[in-house]
C-alpha cells in the first residue's frame, strides 16, 4: 500500500517492512525511514539534481531505494 498525506509518503510492504519519506521544508531536506538501513536525511544537490544522503559517501536517495526495494522484492526495481 502507498499513501501520501501532509508531506509524508508511506510505502507499506507487509511483512517486509515500511518505508516513510517525509518532506522537511524548513530544513530543505527529505527524511527517510527504511526497514533495512534505518533513518537517513537527504539534501538536494542543485548541480546533479539528486537528493543526496547528508552522511558520506552521500549516496543518492533513488540509488538506495532501488537497491533496497530490489533486495526486498527479489526483482530489479528502478525508480
Amino acid at each position: 500500500d502507498v499513501t501520501y498525506a501532509s508531506g509524508v509518503l508511506t510505502l507499506q510492504l507487509g511483512e517486509l517492512g515500511t518505508y516513510v519519506l517525509n518532506k522537511q521544508p524548513p530544513n530543505k531536506q527529505i527524511w527517510l525511514s527504511s526497514p533495512l538501513s534505518g533513518p537517513r536525511r537527504y539534501n538536494h544537490d542543485s548541480e546533479s539534481g539528486h537528493w543526496l544522503d547528508n552522511r558520506p559517501p552521500h549516496e543518492p536517495l533513488a540509488d538506495l531505494l532501488n537497491q533496497e526495494l530490489s533486495q526486498l522484492l527479489g526483482e530489479s526495481v528502478t525508480l
